[in-house]
């Protein structure tokens, strides 16, 4: 069970940090961009490690309070609930 919603967070962190290297590059060319509320929904859904690691590897969305406070606590959440799941088993 624990394997499944490890692959599945690891799954969702991996399209999220390609998504916030593609929203930073296409910041950068001032072209059309991935909406906050996107980002913010993989970000809920499990992909919220990804997420601060794309915050701080492309230093991208680390002056928004809702990213620098949101992201970090969706991760310790998304963390607890893994680590819970381990423990019950």
């Amino acid at each position: 069970m624990w394997y499944a919603l490890l692959a599945f967070i690891i799954v969702e962190s991996v399209i999220l940090l390609v998504l916030m290297k593609l929203d930073k590059s296409r910041a950068k060319r001032k072209e059309w961009r991935i909406s906050e509320k996107t980002l913010f929904t993989i970000a809920i859904f499990g992909g919220a490690c990804g997420g601060v690691l794309g915050m701080y590897f492309f230093r991208h969305k680390t002056k928004h309070n809702s990213f620098a406070f949101g992201f970090p606590l969706l991760a310790a959440i998304h963390i607890y609930i893994l680590v819970s799941t381990y423990s019950i088993i």
